[in-house]
């Protein structure tokens, strides 16, 4: 369980723990007590209850039973009686300034066990590396001060030298200080109590009565096994670690490795307490000499070919190590001159006539080959020197002699080639996964772990053992009234017809790469079109870029490119083909869109004509079909109509994402997509809102947005997201309101599961109330989660899960009503499920109905014709928000703006609206 986990009341129903204690009688959702002979509080109290994520009901049946093993590790706890101490802790320098840098705490704090274990009673400590610090048990005292000297400390501070101590420094009280045994620091440390924590939350926990004890026990346990591979010498990455070893380096190109290493986090579940073990990677700065990281980082030849200003950027607060004495240090800059030019002042041993040392100007290049002896230096002579001082007192070392350290986060955005590079050689097969993740365990020997010992924590080494259930595919209704079963949770159209093909008329093509023939493939795609029952006339027009525009900015080719097709065409034409340069981040591609669904209104269909087969334009022809309004396939059970709940009461299916900004784009604001069914009782027809919000915000502000001055209206509008699906569907499902409306969130975490409930469905609430007093529908709302890290396998087998499994047991949550789902055919690498979270049924749905329902969405998205890994109104929401986000391109405002002065964050950019000819289209398809 992750210990921000939401806390919850209520049993586990029936659920079994290890202590044999009797589960406590259950509470009925949303109960509020009542004082007897206070009656007029009640009303109040039942204004502020809080929706709470709902229990389960039950466990599904259907499908075939298939055994599995998963990576969570069952946990014995011994020690329910027991308490965790909590105590903070405060670090100071031998002058009483607090120490502010990380990494220095913890050998501080393993100094002091070492040096007063006597005085802490032997006591073991699991210590965050920050400000809190746990034991089992009491300390001696609530307030314990100890005073430590470290013989070194890395280079997180400088002593304010004017250059490097042991690496020969022009400073002459670094030299003496460099005769010291080494540079010893003295720091003060208080450790004060702050809390207990009953063990006994641990067993509550795994019956369903999560608590703050309970998160915070659980913390205290990956604390120690973050503080166990600390000790390794790993990095740490929250709750993932990763060792200094080679074999787990791979090169993605760039300066930048990826490095392999474990996620750990225990989670209560229906069978008990275990721990998940996966693979987790992370990027890091390659390490070794400098010099070769910025020529790998900036794909050049050679030191003399580098741009100093961008390898500044990419240096600054990277750590080095400097020979020949293997000092460490961090790099504050790079010297404005090459090292042979670069001066500073030397204080000489001699004095002058007036006893005062002398000092004379020399450069750094001279003062480290002629008076250190550093004669083997060539080039770094005319490049810049590396700076490790203070802006006003620098320090600065010659280039040849700087190392960067291993392990060090790489945290900048990953080019496309970097992305994929990372993507393919992270990939491991099911049984490759297990075996590392077995070997991981061994080496990892928690057994020997003396906290997790005197918890009475033992952690079995065998994957558990859980019962899956393989759903069949749902069947799929193809033209000429063709019924058919996917296989393997994949399909094709050869010889099949759509179920409702469009017609392509009042078209062009126009084309921006060089490269291409449009005639061969206008030709190929034609009659792709009519095998598969879609009528496409020949083009009006094929428009070629002319070769002066190819120069231009993305901007003014997308321009040039409209003036010739308001010339050339007779009016504005249906659709347009487009043919971009570069197979993928063409920059033309964001204005492109942009020109043509919020100012024009036309459909379009970007393709790159790189490698063109059969398959590439079926594909083609499928994103074309969908998006002028015809459908490709679509499931039996909604034509007939006859699903669950769904096919007989108006049900509005909604999915909701929010996208945000590439790491280090903290400036660029985040894009909320909500995504509607259409034309119910279908439930494979869909249309996209999308608004700009506050960067790096999760939660969707904007699903209700009253217009000023609408209050005393019969017809009211607002302008928020929800608003225009309600209208949509409305229009399309024979004017009817939804009765029912299933909402799928998609990026929220177990923290803002509350969020979710009580800010997000409440402004879906006061929509609908905003419309129609009256009107009261019935929500379920379901959150997909895949940024988990629980994978399934089967025994003795080299294949992934087959499509279709879905297990809802012992690794699932004791309380909470919750599954996994593998709904594709995982090809390549392991099979990641998808962990949806039911937290609200007001619709009543019975466990099957619902698994089979996601099931089924899985098999609706029009892209493709294999099932998908999560529902096809989530997916959809993906690409709205990512394609919308291409319309603008936000300019990254600069290091000092983001504090805006301490006034309040500027007006969010909003969103050009498309045109009312695309709105309701599935121009995201």
């Amino acid at each position: 369980m992750d210990s921000n986990e939401t806390p919850v009341n209520g049993s586990a129903n029936g659920a079994t723990n290890g202590d044999g204690l009797p589960p406590p009688p259950p509470v009925p959702p949303n109960m509020t007590p009542i004082v007897v002979g206070v009656e007029k509080s009640i009303e109040p109290l039942k204004k502020k209850n809080m929706r709470v994520p709902m229990t389960r009901r039950g466990l599904g049946t259907k499908g075939q039973r298939i055994p599995l093993l998963t990576n969570h590790f069952k946990v014995n706890v011994a020690n329910v009686d027991g308490h965790f101490y909590h105590y903070s802790v405060a670090l100071f320098y031998e002058d009483g300034r607090p120490i502010d840098g990380k990494g220095a705490g913890r050998k501080i704090i393993d100094k002091v066990q070492d040096t007063y274990g006597s005085e802490l009673a032997g006591k073991e400590f699991a210590y965050d590396g920050e400000k809190s610090l746990f034991t089992v048990g009491a300390l001696p005292r609530n307030k314990l001060e100890f005073t430590v000297v470290l013989e070194e400390i890395s280079s997180s501070r400088n002593n304010d030298n004017s250059s490097p101590t042991a690496d020969g420094s022009p400073n002459e009280s670094d030299k003496k200080r460099a005769r010291r045994p080494y540079r010893s620091k003295t720091f003060k440390v208080e450790i004060s109590f702050a809390a207990k924590i009953p063990m006994i939350a641990i067993a509550n926990a795994l019956r369903g009565q999560e608590s703050e004890n309970s998160q915070e026990a659980f913390r205290v346990l990956d604390i120690i096994l973050r503080q166990h591979a600390a000790k390794q010498g790993c990095l740490l990455v929250r709750q993932s670690f990763f060792h200094n070893d080679v074999k787990n380096f791979t090169d993605l190109g760039g300066g930048v490795l990826g490095c392999r290493g474990f996620h750990t986090s225990f989670r209560t579940a229906q069978g008990g307490l275990s721990l998940n073990i996966d693979v987790s990677t992370t990027m890091i700065v390659q390490p070794g000499p400098v010099v070769d990281f910025l020529i790998a980082n900036q794909n050049v030849r050679d030191p003399f070919s580098l741009d100093w200003a961008k390898a500044k950027r990419a240096l600054k607060n990277l750590r080095i190590k400097v020979h020949p004495s293997n000092t460490e240090y961090k790099i504050s800059g790079l010297s404005d001159k090459p090292c042979s030019e670069q001066l500073f002042t030397l204080k000489q041993r001699s004095k002058d006539e007036n006893g005062e040392s002398e000092n004379i100007e020399i450069t750094v290049w001279d003062y480290f080959v002629n008076m250190k002896n550093r004669t083997h230096l060539s080039w770094s002579k005319d490049v810049p020197c590396i700076n490790v001082g203070k802006p006003k007192r620098p320090t600065y070392i010659p280039m040849e002699l700087c190392e960067l350290v291993s392990l060090q986060r790489y945290t900048k955005a990953l080019s496309t080639f970097q992305r994929s590079s990372l993507v393919e050689k992270s990939r491991q097969k099911p049984q490759e996964r297990m075996s590392v993740l077995s070997h991981s365990l061994k080496i990892n020997n928690y057994a020997a772990e003396p906290l997790l010992k005197s918890c009475g924590i033992s952690i079995n080494n065998n994957f558990t053992e859980v019962e899956g259930r393989v759903l069949s595919a749902p069947k799929l209704k193809v033209g000429r009234g063709e019924d058919f079963f996917p296989r393997n949770g994949r399909w094709n159209f050869n010889n099949k017809l759509l179920v409702e093909p469009s017609k392509v008329e009042k078209w062009a093509v126009v084309n921006f790469s060089a490269r291409c023939n449009c005639r061969d493939i206008v030709r190929d795609l034609i009659k792709c079109g009519n095998m598969k029952g879609v009528e496409i006339e020949p083009p009006h027009v094929i428009i070629e870029e002319s070769p002066q525009n190819r120069r231009l900015p993305p901007v003014a080719r997308v321009e040039k490119m409209f003036e010739e097709i308001q010339s050339k065409l007779p009016g504005a034409p249906m659709f347009l083909l487009c043919m971009l340069p570069e197979r993928k981040n063409s920059e033309l591609y964001g204005p492109w869109k942009r020109k043509n669904l919020a100012d024009f209104g036309i459909v379009t269909q970007c393709m790159s004509p790189m490698r063109v087969n059969d398959q590439y334009l079926t594909n083609i022809l499928l994103k074309i079909n969908a998006k002028l309004g015809g459908l490709n396939s679509m499931l039996c059970v909604e034509h007939s109509p006859s699903i669950p709940i769904v096919s007989k009461v108006p049900t509005l299916i909604l999915g909701m994402d929010v996208s945000h900004g590439s790491p280090g784009q903290s400036d660029i604001p985040s894009i909320a997509a909500v995504v509607s069914s259409r034309h119910w009782p279908l439930i494979s027809r869909y249309r996209a809102s999308v608004r700009t919000q506050s960067p790096k915000t999760e939660m969707i502000d904007s699903l209700f947005k009253p217009v000023p001055g609408q209050e005393d209206k019969v017809d009211k509008d607002d302008d928020g997201l929800f608003r225009e699906a309600l209208m949509d569907f409305y229009y399309t499902s024979g004017k009817r309101k939804p009765e029912h409306i299933i909402i799928f969130r998609d990026g929220v975490s177990e923290s803002q599961f509350n969020q979710v409930l009580n800010i997000e469905l409440d402004q879906i609430i006061e929509a609908c109330k905003y419309r129609d007093e009256q009107w009261s529908p019935k929500f379920t709302v379901i959150v997909a989660q895949k940024n988990h890290h629980t994978k399934f396998f089967q025994p003795k087998s080299p294949d992934n899960v087959p499509p279709g499994t879905v297990i809802d047991n012992k690794v699932c949550h004791p309380r909470n009503n919750d599954f996994y789902l593998c709904a594709h055919a995982g090809m390549i690498g392991t099979t990641r499920p998808t962990h949806y979270q039911v937290l609200y049924d007001e619709i009543g749905f019975a466990t099957d109905d619902l698994q089979e329902l996601v099931h089924s969405l899985s098999y609706v998205y029009q892209r493709s014709t294999t099932a998908i890994s999560v529902v096809a109104p989530i997916c959809y929401a993906h690409l709205a928000a990512s394609q919308m986000g291409q319309f603008m391109k936000f300019e990254e405002s600069s290091d000092t703006t983001s504090s805006h002065n301490g006034m309040s964050a500027p007006p969010v950019p909003q969103l050009p609206r498309l045109d009312p000819k695309v709105t309701n289209s599935m121009f995201f398809c």
